[in-house]
């Protein structure tokens, strides 16, 4: 259904073969990403640097390489065998480094990827731009709250881009589902409701720790960076989520994707409060991140938002965000969104069974006098209405297309410092919250603690 909006939703809602029409209708999105890619200049092509090449940092790294017209430089990591795998996959040619200092030293990189471990993230980010970089910073974009304007003024200052990486902002998906609430697909929007559960050693961060490990392929020293001063520890270099010094637990690694996506599809620059609960029930390895967490926040536009993050799942893993409003619900699942519409009678209904048969009757015959039969074969039929995008669709290329779009343009990226920090700072939230066991309250417009 082309130019979807609540007029024709009612219009054919109330046809006679509603249900024939609605019944579990489909439509394919159509990926710009699958469209010939215009040809790019030679001398405009884009050279970035990874810092940080972690998992994350090479998944990125993989999905930046595919726009036309990048190419990856230089890497710099404080493990040994992540910087030879970088030359492995992207060429003996690019220059590897342990400390990312000397890839800002150069002139010839116009952006970077910051991957590195969260406490790492505002520090290297602003050096970046303050040597004249475009930024993209993995989420969440900080590890502190004071963290979140130091790197919008540098932003600000330098005249860098900083785009942050909650990928599903530039997802198809998200865009569909934001123009059909916005076309009132749902009615008035008065409840979110979101969650990702794992059931994986993997998905709770339990990463593998590679055979060499050890002081000497690892720089120890700068990991920690400001991080308490410990003896070297395999586990917290290669399983750094697992730790608050360097990591933000399920709030910053899992929820601020739920946030990001929640503020994009709804226009929200977020809670005005929130509250979370949780504790560590499996996985007590060690960690100090809680791997069950839910969280209660309440948003000035007149909904709520429920979050839970479950790495005790005894299912399949999942992600997924529900949006209930007094018409229907919309659903965002995988790479699709579907809108469930149930027209809403306007007849307040009665309860009149347990009266007597004459003033049953005699309240029935003013009832109808008020509220005429308005359709006498029934109510209209449900509607319901499913959007998938193309198979193999990545929203991670997608994002990385609009940074560099906005790198060649200089105009605004989809997720500046601004989103980011507002999303990130509504996630930690629930940090806050489970550390001091209360309500805590959030300025979305000013960006800080209440």
């Amino acid at each position: 259904m082309q130019g979807f909006n609540r007029r024709d939703f009612l219009r054919v809602a109330g046809a006679a073969s509603a249900s024939a029409v609605l019944a579990g209708k489909v439509h394919a999105l159509e990926a710009m990403q699958s469209e010939p890619a215009a040809p790019v200049a030679a001398n405009d092509h884009i050279q970035i640097a990874l810092i940080g090449a972690g998992g994350q940092g090479q998944n990125d790294t993989s999905a930046a390489v595919q726009v036309p017209g990048v190419k990856l430089v230089a890497a710099a990591d404080c493990y040994d065998g992540r910087l030879e795998h970088c030359k492995e996959v992207w060429g003996s040619e690019i220059q590897t480094t342990r400390d990312y200092r000397e890839i800002l030293a150069r002139k010839d990189i116009d952006a970077v990827i910051v991957g590195t471990p969260d406490h790492w993230h505002k520090q290297v980010a602003v050096d970046a731009m303050k040597a004249g970089k475009d930024v993209y910073c993995e989420k969440p974009m900080i590890h502190l709250y004071a963290d979140g304007p130091e790197m919008i003024e540098a932003s600000q200052a330098t005249g860098r881009i900083l785009q942050v990486g909650s990928q599903r902002v530039s997802s198809m998906v998200y865009q569909k589902a934001r123009d059909l609430l916005a076309a009132g697909a749902i009615g008035k929007l008065n409840m979110v409701t979101a969650h990702w559960d794992r059931n994986s050693a993997t998905g709770a961060w339990d990463y593998t720790i590679p055979l060499d490990a050890s002081p000497e392929t690892c720089d120890w020293p700068r990991f920690l960076g400001t991080a308490p001063k410990i003896p070297w520890s395999a586990e917290q270099f290669f399983q750094w989520r697992k730790w608050k010094a360097y990591g933000s637990g399920v709030a910053g690694d899992l929820f601020v994707h739920l946030f990001s996506g929640t503020h994009f599809i709804t226009g929200s620059n977020g809670p005005t409060r929130g509250m979370a609960t949780g504790g560590l029930r499996f996985w007590t390895d060690g960690r100090d991140a809680p791997d069950v967490m839910l969280g209660l926040f309440d948003y000035p536009e007149g909904f709520n938002l429920s979050l839970r993050v479950n790495f005790v799942d005894g299912g399949q893993e999942s992600e997924g965000l529900i949006f209930t409003g007094d018409e229907g619900t919309m659903e965002i699942a995988g790479n699709a969104v579907s809108v469930s519409r149930v027209p809403r009678t306007k007849e307040p209904g009665l309860m009149i069974g347990s009266f007597t048969e004459a003033m049953q009757r005699e309240i029935l015959d003013a009832y109808r006098k008020k509220y005429p039969v308005v359709h006498p074969e029934g109510e209209p039929a449900a509607g319901f209405e499913k959007y998938e995008a193309p198979a193999g669709y990545s929203d991670s290329y997608d994002h990385f297309r609009n940074f560099f779009a906005a790198v060649r343009s200089r105009q605004p990226v989809v997720e500046d410092a601004v989103f980011g920090f507002r999303a990130a700072g509504a996630a930690l939230l629930s940090n806050v919250s489970l550390d001091r066991g209360a309500v805590v309250g959030w300025d979305p417009e000013r960006m800080k603690l209440v």
